[in-house]
């Protein structure tokens, strides 16, 4: 538990990279084999709808090892991952997932769905959700709290 919340709270660095950058503050760490590859959401400045911070660092780490399969891989992320980052990380045959606070509105990890965990997929991935959830959910609301002020200034 020590090391996963290490990772987390790397992750949330990551995210305040983003935030930086003017993107959502979502950031993730995936070891695997000793690699430690870190990514956060780069969107907007990409601009690619796919390039969350777990397909980031999905692709980044299948790009290093020179596979697809990611068998053995922890993959720890601030915030709970989507249909599209949860089936990727099935796709990948990643083994674990560590997430900061749950997404009620399009979470796939036990949220809306559990694409993770679903035994009618040919992989399943151990979940554990809510590692430091208050202030993974905090970093996220104060990020649109400002974007909302912002844009109401405008």
């Amino acid at each position: 538990m020590e090391n996963d919340e290490g990772y987390l709270r790397r992750a949330m660095v990551l995210a305040e990279e983003a935030r930086r950058a003017g993107e959502v503050p979502v950031g993730a760490v995936l070891l695997i084999d000793g690699e430690v590859v870190e990514a956060w959401n780069v969107k907007e400045s990409t601009p690619d709808p796919t390039a969350h911070a777990e397909m980031v660092a999905i692709r980044e780490a299948a790009r290093r090892l020179g596979r697809w399969r990611l068998s053995g891989g922890t993959l720890y992320v601030t915030k709970e991952p989507c249909v599209m980052c949860a089936g990727a990380v099935v796709a990948a045959r990643i083994d674990r997932v560590v997430f900061g606070c749950y997404d009620p509105k399009g979470g796939a990890a036990g949220s809306v769905m559990d694409i993770l965990r679903d035994p009618r997929l040919n992989h399943r991935v151990v979940v554990e959700g809510g590692l430091l959830e208050s202030e993974t959910a905090e970093q996220l609301r104060s990020f649109f709290v400002s974007q909302r002020q912002a844009t109401d200034e405008s």
